[in-house]
Protein backbone atom coordinates (compact mmCIF):
# COMPACT_ATOMS: atom_id res chain seq x y z
CA UNK A 1 0.00 0.00 0.00
CA UNK A 2 1.28 3.56 -0.61
CA UNK A 3 1.55 5.55 1.97
CA UNK A 4 0.25 9.48 1.77
CA UNK A 5 2.77 11.74 1.18
CA UNK A 6 0.82 14.90 2.97
CA UNK A 7 2.38 14.75 6.60
CA UNK A 8 -0.12 16.33 9.04
CA UNK A 9 1.86 19.86 9.20
CA UNK A 10 1.13 20.08 5.03
CA UNK A 11 -2.41 19.15 5.47
CA UNK A 12 -3.08 21.43 8.35
CA UNK A 13 -1.71 24.05 6.31
CA UNK A 14 -3.13 22.73 2.69
CA UNK A 15 -6.75 21.46 3.69
CA UNK A 16 -9.86 23.42 3.94
CA UNK A 17 -12.09 22.67 6.81
CA UNK A 18 -14.36 24.55 9.46
CA UNK A 19 -16.25 27.56 8.44
CA UNK A 20 -13.54 29.59 8.04
CA UNK A 21 -13.46 31.58 4.49
CA UNK A 22 -11.49 30.20 2.22
CA UNK A 23 -10.14 31.09 -0.89
CA UNK A 24 -9.42 28.49 -3.92
CA UNK A 25 -5.48 27.81 -4.17
CA UNK A 26 -3.64 29.20 -6.78
CA UNK A 27 -2.69 26.30 -8.78
CA UNK A 28 -6.03 25.41 -9.43
CA UNK A 29 -6.05 25.49 -13.19
CA UNK A 30 -7.46 23.77 -16.18
CA UNK A 31 -5.35 20.78 -18.08
CA UNK A 32 -3.23 20.71 -20.62
CA UNK A 33 -5.06 18.59 -23.40
CA UNK A 34 -2.33 15.75 -23.16
CA UNK A 35 -2.00 15.92 -19.58
CA UNK A 36 -3.55 13.13 -17.50
CA UNK A 37 -6.40 13.64 -15.50
CA UNK A 38 -5.56 12.58 -12.04
CA UNK A 39 -8.38 11.41 -9.80
CA UNK A 40 -9.52 10.14 -6.18
CA UNK A 41 -12.61 8.24 -5.38
CA UNK A 42 -13.91 8.67 -2.15
CA UNK A 43 -16.61 6.08 -0.86
CA UNK A 44 -16.48 3.05 -2.58
CA UNK A 45 -18.40 -0.11 -0.76
CA UNK A 46 -21.30 0.48 -3.18
CA UNK A 47 -21.48 2.76 -5.80
CA UNK A 48 -18.25 4.70 -5.69
CA UNK A 49 -16.85 0.69 -7.17
CA UNK A 50 -18.94 1.81 -10.49
CA UNK A 51 -16.94 5.09 -10.38
CA UNK A 52 -13.53 3.03 -10.03
CA UNK A 53 -14.58 0.98 -13.14
CA UNK A 54 -15.73 3.82 -15.23
CA UNK A 55 -12.16 5.66 -14.71
CA UNK A 56 -9.82 2.87 -15.47
CA UNK A 57 -11.71 2.49 -18.82
CA UNK A 58 -11.13 6.29 -19.58
CA UNK A 59 -8.32 7.25 -21.74
CA UNK A 60 -6.10 9.75 -20.31
CA UNK A 61 -7.85 8.90 -16.48
CA UNK A 62 -5.18 7.96 -13.33
CA UNK A 63 -6.47 6.70 -10.73
CA UNK A 64 -4.40 8.19 -8.21
CA UNK A 65 -5.73 7.31 -4.74
CA UNK A 66 -8.98 6.16 -2.98
CA UNK A 67 -10.62 7.17 0.51
CA UNK A 68 -12.99 5.77 2.56
CA UNK A 69 -13.27 5.31 6.35
CA UNK A 70 -13.75 1.44 6.53
CA UNK A 71 -10.38 -0.40 6.51
CA UNK A 72 -11.06 -3.32 5.00
CA UNK A 73 -12.61 -2.22 2.15
CA UNK A 74 -10.24 0.59 1.97
CA UNK A 75 -6.90 -2.35 2.10
CA UNK A 76 -9.18 -4.79 -0.07
CA UNK A 77 -9.47 -2.17 -3.08
CA UNK A 78 -6.39 -1.43 -2.40
CA UNK A 79 -4.76 -4.78 -2.49
CA UNK A 80 -7.14 -6.11 -5.46
CA UNK A 81 -6.11 -2.94 -7.90
CA UNK A 82 -2.11 -3.38 -6.60
CA UNK A 83 -2.67 -7.04 -8.76
CA UNK A 84 -3.75 -5.31 -11.76
CA UNK A 85 -0.51 -3.13 -11.14
CA UNK A 86 -2.56 0.07 -10.26
CA UNK A 87 -0.42 1.48 -7.68
CA UNK A 88 -2.71 4.24 -5.48
CA UNK A 89 -1.94 6.29 -2.28
CA UNK A 90 -4.58 5.61 0.29
CA UNK A 91 -6.49 7.95 2.44
CA UNK A 92 -9.48 7.52 4.98
CA UNK A 93 -9.79 11.10 6.15
CA UNK A 94 -11.57 12.67 2.94
CA UNK A 95 -9.40 16.11 3.93
CA UNK A 96 -6.28 14.40 3.47
CA UNK A 97 -7.06 13.37 0.26
CA UNK A 98 -9.00 16.38 -1.01
CA UNK A 99 -5.46 18.89 0.53
CA UNK A 100 -3.42 16.35 -2.17
CA UNK A 101 -1.66 18.58 -4.43
CA UNK A 102 -1.33 15.75 -7.23
CA UNK A 103 -4.66 15.13 -7.47
CA UNK A 104 -6.68 16.78 -9.56
CA UNK A 105 -10.25 15.62 -9.31
CA UNK A 106 -12.13 13.78 -6.53
CA UNK A 107 -15.58 11.86 -7.21
CA UNK A 108 -17.74 11.34 -4.37
CA UNK A 109 -20.28 8.21 -3.94
CA UNK A 110 -20.03 8.24 0.60
CA UNK A 111 -23.69 8.54 2.42
CA UNK A 112 -25.73 11.16 1.67
CA UNK A 113 -24.89 13.34 4.50
CA UNK A 114 -21.37 14.28 3.80
CA UNK A 115 -21.83 14.81 0.18
CA UNK A 116 -22.33 18.80 0.45
CA UNK A 117 -19.08 18.54 2.82
CA UNK A 118 -17.01 16.42 0.94
CA UNK A 119 -17.86 18.54 -2.44
CA UNK A 120 -17.39 21.84 -1.03
CA UNK A 121 -13.92 20.80 0.76
CA UNK A 122 -12.85 19.53 -2.90
CA UNK A 123 -13.12 22.92 -4.34
CA UNK A 124 -11.70 24.35 -1.39
CA UNK A 125 -8.97 22.49 -1.94
CA UNK A 126 -9.01 23.50 -5.99
CA UNK A 127 -10.37 19.98 -7.21
CA UNK A 128 -12.45 19.42 -9.85
CA UNK A 129 -15.70 17.82 -8.02
CA UNK A 130 -18.14 14.64 -9.08
CA UNK A 131 -20.51 14.12 -6.66
CA UNK A 132 -23.24 11.06 -6.36
CA UNK A 133 -27.07 12.09 -6.25
CA UNK A 134 -28.54 13.38 -3.94
CA UNK A 135 -25.98 15.93 -4.42
CA UNK A 136 -26.69 17.72 -0.75
CA UNK A 137 -28.86 15.85 2.38
CA UNK A 138 -30.97 19.13 3.04
CA UNK A 139 -32.06 22.42 1.31
CA UNK A 140 -29.88 24.84 3.01
CA UNK A 141 -26.30 22.99 2.40
CA UNK A 142 -27.61 22.53 -1.35
CA UNK A 143 -27.92 26.52 -1.82
CA UNK A 144 -24.66 26.51 -0.26
CA UNK A 145 -23.03 24.07 -2.81
CA UNK A 146 -24.49 25.95 -5.72
CA UNK A 147 -23.13 28.99 -4.57
CA UNK A 148 -19.83 27.48 -4.29
CA UNK A 149 -19.79 25.85 -7.64
CA UNK A 150 -20.44 29.59 -8.79
CA UNK A 151 -17.29 30.62 -7.43
CA UNK A 152 -15.33 27.27 -8.55
CA UNK A 153 -16.90 28.16 -12.19
CA UNK A 154 -14.65 31.36 -12.28
CA UNK A 155 -11.48 29.33 -10.86
CA UNK A 156 -11.99 26.77 -13.92
CA UNK A 157 -13.31 24.30 -11.72
CA UNK A 158 -16.26 21.69 -12.74
CA UNK A 159 -18.93 20.64 -10.01
CA UNK A 160 -21.12 18.07 -11.85
CA UNK A 161 -23.93 16.19 -10.50
CA UNK A 162 -23.87 12.41 -10.75
CA UNK A 163 -27.18 11.72 -12.59
CA UNK A 164 -26.39 9.37 -15.11
CA UNK A 165 -29.84 10.17 -17.12
CA UNK A 166 -28.39 14.03 -17.95
CA UNK A 167 -25.96 12.22 -20.50
CA UNK A 168 -28.51 9.67 -21.88
CA UNK A 169 -29.02 10.11 -25.61
CA UNK A 170 -32.08 8.30 -25.35
CA UNK A 171 -34.07 10.84 -22.51
CA UNK A 172 -32.49 13.95 -24.43
CA UNK A 173 -34.05 13.13 -27.86
CA UNK A 174 -36.91 12.26 -26.05
CA UNK A 175 -37.20 15.27 -24.24
CA UNK A 176 -36.73 17.29 -27.83
CA UNK A 177 -39.54 15.46 -29.10
CA UNK A 178 -41.77 16.49 -26.61
CA UNK A 179 -40.79 20.08 -26.41
CA UNK A 180 -41.94 19.91 -30.23
CA UNK A 181 -45.12 19.80 -29.35
CA UNK A 182 -46.06 16.15 -30.84
CA UNK A 183 -48.84 15.31 -28.78
CA UNK A 184 -49.33 18.40 -26.92
CA UNK A 185 -48.60 20.23 -23.85
CA UNK A 186 -47.16 18.80 -20.94
CA UNK A 187 -50.16 17.96 -18.64
CA UNK A 188 -48.28 15.94 -15.52
CA UNK A 189 -44.57 14.93 -15.16
CA UNK A 190 -44.82 11.79 -13.51
CA UNK A 191 -41.80 9.87 -11.57
CA UNK A 192 -42.39 6.28 -10.16
CA UNK A 193 -39.81 4.12 -8.31
CA UNK A 194 -41.51 0.71 -7.65
CA UNK A 195 -38.68 -1.01 -5.94
CA UNK A 196 -39.42 -3.43 -2.69
CA UNK A 197 -37.68 -2.77 0.52
CA UNK A 198 -36.82 -5.43 3.22
CA UNK A 199 -37.06 -4.40 6.60
CA UNK A 200 -33.46 -3.46 8.50
CA UNK A 201 -34.24 -5.29 11.69
CA UNK A 202 -34.70 -3.86 14.88
CA UNK A 203 -31.40 -3.57 17.59
CA UNK A 204 -31.67 -4.29 21.24
CA UNK A 205 -28.50 -2.42 21.94
CA UNK A 206 -27.29 0.41 19.94
CA UNK A 207 -23.58 0.06 18.74
CA UNK A 208 -21.49 2.74 20.21
CA UNK A 209 -17.61 3.76 19.27
CA UNK A 210 -14.99 2.54 20.75
CA UNK A 211 -12.63 5.06 23.14
CA UNK A 212 -10.47 5.50 20.02
CA UNK A 213 -13.49 6.56 17.74
CA UNK A 214 -13.59 3.35 16.05
CA UNK A 215 -16.49 0.64 15.27
CA UNK A 216 -15.07 -2.71 14.67
CA UNK A 217 -17.70 -4.97 14.89
CA UNK A 218 -19.57 -7.90 12.51
CA UNK A 219 -22.60 -6.47 11.11
CA UNK A 220 -25.25 -7.92 8.44
CA UNK A 221 -24.30 -7.28 4.53
CA UNK A 222 -26.26 -6.60 2.16
CA UNK A 223 -26.45 -9.89 1.31
CA UNK A 224 -27.63 -11.09 4.26
CA UNK A 225 -24.50 -12.81 5.92
CA UNK A 226 -22.14 -11.33 8.49
CA UNK A 227 -19.86 -8.24 7.22
CA UNK A 228 -17.02 -7.74 8.88
CA UNK A 229 -16.44 -3.51 9.34
CA UNK A 230 -13.63 -1.36 10.95
CA UNK A 231 -14.29 2.02 10.71
CA UNK A 232 -13.54 5.34 11.26
CA UNK A 233 -16.85 5.98 13.27
CA UNK A 234 -16.05 9.98 13.63
CA UNK A 235 -15.57 10.50 10.20
CA UNK A 236 -18.23 8.46 9.20
CA UNK A 237 -20.51 10.29 10.96
CA UNK A 238 -19.27 14.13 9.59
CA UNK A 239 -21.03 16.20 9.55
CA UNK A 240 -23.24 15.14 11.74
CA UNK A 241 -22.63 14.75 15.35
CA UNK A 242 -21.35 10.83 16.83
CA UNK A 243 -24.71 9.03 17.72
CA UNK A 244 -24.76 5.04 18.87
CA UNK A 245 -25.69 2.82 15.47
CA UNK A 246 -28.80 1.66 15.63
CA UNK A 247 -28.86 -0.63 12.56
CA UNK A 248 -27.80 -4.56 11.78
CA UNK A 249 -26.46 -3.46 8.51
CA UNK A 250 -24.00 -0.81 8.81
CA UNK A 251 -23.72 -0.41 5.43
CA UNK A 252 -26.46 1.00 2.75
CA UNK A 253 -29.38 0.81 5.46
CA UNK A 254 -28.61 4.63 6.87
CA UNK A 255 -30.30 5.30 3.95
CA UNK A 256 -34.02 4.68 5.70
CA UNK A 257 -32.84 6.63 8.78
CA UNK A 258 -33.03 10.58 8.80
CA UNK A 259 -29.87 12.17 10.04
CA UNK A 260 -27.94 10.30 7.42
CA UNK A 261 -30.36 9.69 4.29
CA UNK A 262 -33.53 10.94 2.89
CA UNK A 263 -35.41 7.70 1.97
CA UNK A 264 -35.90 6.17 -0.97
CA UNK A 265 -37.32 9.59 -2.68
CA UNK A 266 -34.48 10.94 -1.91
CA UNK A 267 -31.73 7.53 -2.49
CA UNK A 268 -33.64 6.36 -6.21
CA UNK A 269 -35.98 9.37 -6.39
CA UNK A 270 -33.41 12.46 -7.70
CA UNK A 271 -33.18 10.49 -10.87
CA UNK A 272 -36.91 10.43 -11.64
CA UNK A 273 -37.72 13.66 -10.38
CA UNK A 274 -34.84 15.31 -12.33
CA UNK A 275 -36.37 13.88 -15.74
CA UNK A 276 -39.84 14.69 -14.01
CA UNK A 277 -38.56 18.49 -14.01
CA UNK A 278 -36.54 18.03 -17.60
CA UNK A 279 -40.00 17.38 -18.55
CA UNK A 280 -41.10 20.67 -17.31
CA UNK A 281 -38.33 22.64 -19.22
CA UNK A 282 -36.06 22.72 -16.19
CA UNK A 283 -37.68 24.96 -14.34
CA UNK A 284 -34.98 27.56 -12.23
CA UNK A 285 -36.74 27.52 -9.36
CA UNK A 286 -38.37 25.13 -6.82
CA UNK A 287 -42.01 24.79 -7.18
CA UNK A 288 -44.54 27.07 -4.93
CA UNK A 289 -46.15 24.39 -3.54
CA UNK A 290 -45.77 20.44 -1.96
CA UNK A 291 -47.59 17.97 0.16
CA UNK A 292 -46.77 14.37 0.75
CA UNK A 293 -48.35 11.58 2.58
CA UNK A 294 -47.10 7.65 3.19
CA UNK A 295 -46.11 5.62 5.71
CA UNK A 296 -43.37 2.86 6.31
CA UNK A 297 -46.03 -0.32 6.45
CA UNK A 298 -44.98 -4.23 6.87
CA UNK A 299 -42.69 -4.19 9.64
CA UNK A 300 -41.59 -2.45 12.34
CA UNK A 301 -37.76 -1.98 12.23
CA UNK A 302 -35.43 0.89 12.97
CA UNK A 303 -35.74 2.60 9.65
CA UNK A 304 -37.34 6.39 9.92
CA UNK A 305 -38.39 6.84 6.24
CA UNK A 306 -41.36 6.08 4.51
CA UNK A 307 -41.55 2.71 2.36
CA UNK A 308 -44.48 3.76 0.15
CA UNK A 309 -45.34 7.72 -0.39
CA UNK A 310 -46.30 9.86 -2.84
CA UNK A 311 -45.36 13.84 -3.23
CA UNK A 312 -47.25 16.61 -5.45
CA UNK A 313 -45.80 19.43 -6.89
CA UNK A 314 -47.30 22.70 -8.36
CA UNK A 315 -45.15 24.95 -10.12
CA UNK A 316 -46.12 28.77 -11.21
CA UNK A 317 -47.22 28.31 -14.70
CA UNK A 318 -46.13 25.13 -15.36
CA UNK A 319 -47.40 21.31 -15.03
CA UNK A 320 -47.20 19.73 -11.56
CA UNK A 321 -44.89 16.79 -10.76
CA UNK A 322 -46.13 13.83 -8.78
CA UNK A 323 -43.81 11.16 -7.15
CA UNK A 324 -45.00 7.97 -6.65
CA UNK A 325 -42.55 5.45 -4.19
CA UNK A 326 -43.54 1.96 -3.36
CA UNK A 327 -41.48 -0.76 -1.42
CA UNK A 328 -43.57 -3.49 -0.68
CA UNK A 329 -43.96 -6.84 -2.88
CA UNK A 330 -46.81 -7.07 -5.01
CA UNK A 331 -49.13 -8.72 -2.60
CA UNK A 332 -49.36 -10.86 0.91
CA UNK A 333 -46.00 -9.36 2.04
CA UNK A 334 -44.37 -12.03 -0.43
CA UNK A 335 -41.13 -11.02 -1.14
CA UNK A 336 -40.07 -14.57 -3.07
CA UNK A 337 -43.08 -14.77 -5.74
CA UNK A 338 -44.19 -11.81 -8.08
CA UNK A 339 -42.35 -8.61 -8.49
CA UNK A 340 -43.30 -4.87 -7.32
CA UNK A 341 -47.08 -3.89 -8.69
CA UNK A 342 -47.07 -2.00 -12.10
CA UNK A 343 -48.98 1.07 -12.43
CA UNK A 344 -51.35 0.99 -15.64
CA UNK A 345 -51.74 4.40 -16.80
CA UNK A 346 -55.43 5.52 -18.12
CA UNK A 347 -55.73 1.50 -16.55
CA UNK A 348 -54.25 0.39 -19.73
CA UNK A 349 -50.44 0.43 -20.50
CA UNK A 350 -47.88 -0.69 -18.16
CA UNK A 351 -45.60 2.03 -16.65
CA UNK A 352 -42.15 1.38 -15.69
CA UNK A 353 -41.60 0.25 -12.21
CA UNK A 354 -38.28 2.96 -12.41
CA UNK A 355 -38.64 5.38 -14.58
CA UNK A 356 -40.79 8.40 -15.87
CA UNK A 357 -44.05 8.99 -17.72
CA UNK A 358 -44.85 12.32 -19.11
CA UNK A 359 -48.09 12.95 -19.34
CA UNK A 360 -49.30 15.10 -22.60
CA UNK A 361 -52.44 16.62 -24.00
CA UNK A 362 -52.50 14.01 -26.97
CA UNK A 363 -50.56 10.83 -25.26
CA UNK A 364 -47.82 10.17 -22.86
CA UNK A 365 -43.90 9.16 -23.43
CA UNK A 366 -43.12 6.44 -20.95
CA UNK A 367 -39.20 5.86 -21.01
CA UNK A 368 -38.39 4.78 -24.61
CA UNK A 369 -41.87 4.95 -26.09
CA UNK A 370 -44.10 7.41 -27.18
CA UNK A 371 -48.28 6.53 -27.32
CA UNK A 372 -51.33 8.24 -28.03
CA UNK A 373 -54.25 8.29 -25.22
CA UNK A 374 -55.57 4.92 -26.10
CA UNK A 375 -52.13 3.13 -25.72
CA UNK A 376 -50.89 3.13 -28.75
CA UNK A 377 -47.20 3.31 -29.57
CA UNK A 378 -46.41 6.62 -32.14
CA UNK A 379 -42.99 6.19 -31.77
CA UNK A 380 -39.22 4.70 -30.42
CA UNK A 381 -36.46 6.70 -29.02
CA UNK A 382 -33.38 5.14 -29.83
CA UNK A 383 -30.24 4.90 -27.36
CA UNK A 384 -31.56 4.42 -23.81
CA UNK A 385 -28.39 3.46 -21.56
CA UNK A 386 -28.90 5.03 -18.88
CA UNK A 387 -25.94 7.60 -19.57
CA UNK A 388 -22.57 5.35 -20.44
CA UNK A 389 -20.89 8.40 -20.85
CA UNK A 390 -21.76 10.44 -17.96
CA UNK A 391 -18.08 10.34 -15.98
CA UNK A 392 -16.45 10.49 -19.54
CA UNK A 393 -18.28 14.02 -19.61
CA UNK A 394 -16.94 15.01 -16.18
CA UNK A 395 -13.62 14.65 -17.78
CA UNK A 396 -14.18 15.74 -20.58
CA UNK A 397 -15.57 19.14 -18.38
CA UNK A 398 -12.30 18.84 -16.49
CA UNK A 399 -10.07 19.01 -19.41
CA UNK A 400 -12.37 22.28 -20.83
CA UNK A 401 -12.04 23.49 -17.01
CA UNK A 402 -15.81 24.12 -17.56
CA UNK A 403 -18.73 22.54 -17.82
CA UNK A 404 -19.03 20.90 -21.89
CA UNK A 405 -23.03 20.75 -21.15
CA UNK A 406 -25.58 22.55 -19.55
CA UNK A 407 -27.41 19.04 -18.50
CA UNK A 408 -24.33 18.13 -16.39
CA UNK A 409 -24.00 21.72 -14.39
CA UNK A 410 -25.01 21.22 -10.63
CA UNK A 411 -28.32 22.95 -10.45
CA UNK A 412 -29.68 19.99 -12.10
CA UNK A 413 -28.40 17.55 -9.07
CA UNK A 414 -29.39 20.86 -6.61
CA UNK A 415 -33.17 20.88 -8.05
CA UNK A 416 -33.66 17.20 -7.90
CA UNK A 417 -32.52 16.71 -4.37
CA UNK A 418 -34.84 19.69 -3.25
CA UNK A 419 -37.35 18.24 -4.70
CA UNK A 420 -36.97 15.07 -2.71
CA UNK A 421 -36.14 17.23 0.67
CA UNK A 422 -39.25 19.49 0.09
CA UNK A 423 -41.20 15.98 0.14
CA UNK A 424 -40.19 14.95 2.91
CA UNK A 425 -40.43 17.81 5.17
CA UNK A 426 -44.43 18.06 4.36
CA UNK A 427 -44.42 13.92 5.53
CA UNK A 428 -42.42 14.57 8.51
CA UNK A 429 -44.61 17.07 9.52
CA UNK A 430 -47.65 15.19 9.01
CA UNK A 431 -50.40 13.38 10.72
CA UNK A 432 -52.18 10.21 10.60
CA UNK A 433 -55.86 10.53 8.79
CA UNK A 434 -58.42 7.75 6.83
CA UNK A 435 -58.26 7.35 3.15
CA UNK A 436 -61.48 9.38 2.79
CA UNK A 437 -60.10 12.29 3.91
CA UNK A 438 -57.03 11.93 1.85
CA UNK A 439 -59.61 11.34 -1.14
CA UNK A 440 -61.08 15.00 -0.10
CA UNK A 441 -57.54 16.72 -0.13
CA UNK A 442 -57.21 15.02 -3.89
CA UNK A 443 -60.17 15.70 -4.98
CA UNK A 444 -59.49 18.19 -7.50
CA UNK A 445 -56.39 15.91 -8.91
CA UNK A 446 -58.34 13.40 -11.04
CA UNK A 447 -54.76 11.40 -11.68
CA UNK A 448 -53.72 12.04 -8.12
CA UNK A 449 -57.19 10.60 -7.04
CA UNK A 450 -56.42 7.58 -9.76
CA UNK A 451 -52.97 7.19 -8.38
CA UNK A 452 -53.79 6.48 -4.68
CA UNK A 453 -56.34 4.13 -5.57
CA UNK A 454 -53.72 2.34 -6.95
CA UNK A 455 -51.80 3.10 -4.16
CA UNK A 456 -54.44 2.12 -1.50
CA UNK A 457 -54.97 -1.41 -3.66
CA UNK A 458 -51.27 -2.63 -2.86
CA UNK A 459 -51.14 -1.50 0.31
CA UNK A 460 -54.28 -3.64 0.83
CA UNK A 461 -53.20 -6.81 -1.29
CA UNK A 462 -50.56 -6.35 1.43
CA UNK A 463 -52.58 -7.21 4.38
CA UNK A 464 -52.18 -3.81 5.39
CA UNK A 465 -55.29 -2.59 7.88
CA UNK A 466 -55.23 1.32 6.49
CA UNK A 467 -58.40 1.71 9.07
CA UNK A 468 -55.38 0.75 11.68
CA UNK A 469 -52.09 1.83 10.11
CA UNK A 470 -53.43 4.83 8.30
CA UNK A 471 -51.41 6.83 6.29
CA UNK A 472 -49.25 9.96 7.40
CA UNK A 473 -50.26 12.46 5.59
CA UNK A 474 -48.16 16.15 5.45
CA UNK A 475 -50.00 19.84 4.95
CA UNK A 476 -49.49 21.53 1.81
CA UNK A 477 -46.49 23.85 2.54
CA UNK A 478 -46.32 27.08 0.98
CA UNK A 479 -42.78 27.69 -0.26
CA UNK A 480 -41.23 31.10 -1.78
CA UNK A 481 -38.76 29.46 -4.58
CA UNK A 482 -37.05 32.82 -4.74
CA UNK A 483 -36.08 33.10 -1.14
CA UNK A 484 -36.24 29.59 -0.86
CA UNK A 485 -37.95 29.70 2.36
CA UNK A 486 -41.31 27.94 3.38
CA UNK A 487 -44.12 30.53 3.92
CA UNK A 488 -47.91 30.30 5.80
CA UNK A 489 -48.76 28.24 8.52
CA UNK A 490 -46.31 25.71 8.53
CA UNK A 491 -43.56 27.60 7.82
CA UNK A 492 -41.87 27.86 11.36
CA UNK A 493 -41.52 23.80 11.65
CA UNK A 494 -40.80 22.96 8.17
CA UNK A 495 -37.84 26.10 7.81
CA UNK A 496 -35.76 24.35 10.57
CA UNK A 497 -36.50 20.61 8.66
CA UNK A 498 -34.48 22.31 5.35
CA UNK A 499 -31.40 22.57 7.49
CA UNK A 500 -29.45 20.42 9.93
CA UNK A 501 -27.18 20.08 12.64
CA UNK A 502 -22.61 20.14 11.91
CA UNK A 503 -20.33 18.70 14.29
CA UNK A 504 -17.23 20.68 15.44
CA UNK A 505 -14.90 20.39 13.18
CA UNK A 506 -16.45 19.75 9.98
CA UNK A 507 -18.62 23.03 9.19
CA UNK A 508 -19.08 23.58 5.48
CA UNK A 509 -15.84 25.87 4.41
CA UNK A 510 -17.05 29.18 3.12
CA UNK A 511 -15.58 29.59 -0.26
CA UNK A 512 -14.15 32.72 -1.80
Amino acid sequence: MNKPTTNRRQFLRGTAVGAASVALPTWAAPLGANSDVRVAVIGFNSRGSGHISSLLGIKGVRLVALCDVDQNVLDKKVADLGKKGIKVKAYKDFRECCADPDIDAITIATPNHSHTLIAMTGIANGKHVYVEKPVCHNMSEGRKLVEAGAVAEGKNLVLQHGMQRRSDLGWASAMAWVKEGHIGKVTLSRGINFKARKSIGKVETPVAPGPDGRIAKMFRSTSGGPQDVNVDYNLWSAPRPVEPVRREQFHYDWHWQWKYGNGDIGNQGPHQLDVARWALGNPTTAPKRVMSFGGRWGYDDDGQTANNQLAFYQYEGNAPILFDNRGLPMKDMNWDKGYEPVYRINGKTSAPRIGNVIHCEGGFVAESKAYDNDGKTITKFDNFQDGPDHMKNFIESVRAGKIIKDVLHITHGYHAAVLAQLANISFRLGKEISNDEVRERLANDPAGLETFADFVANLEANKIDMSAEMCQVGPWLDFDPIAEKFTGEFAEEANKLAQDEYAPGFELPKIS
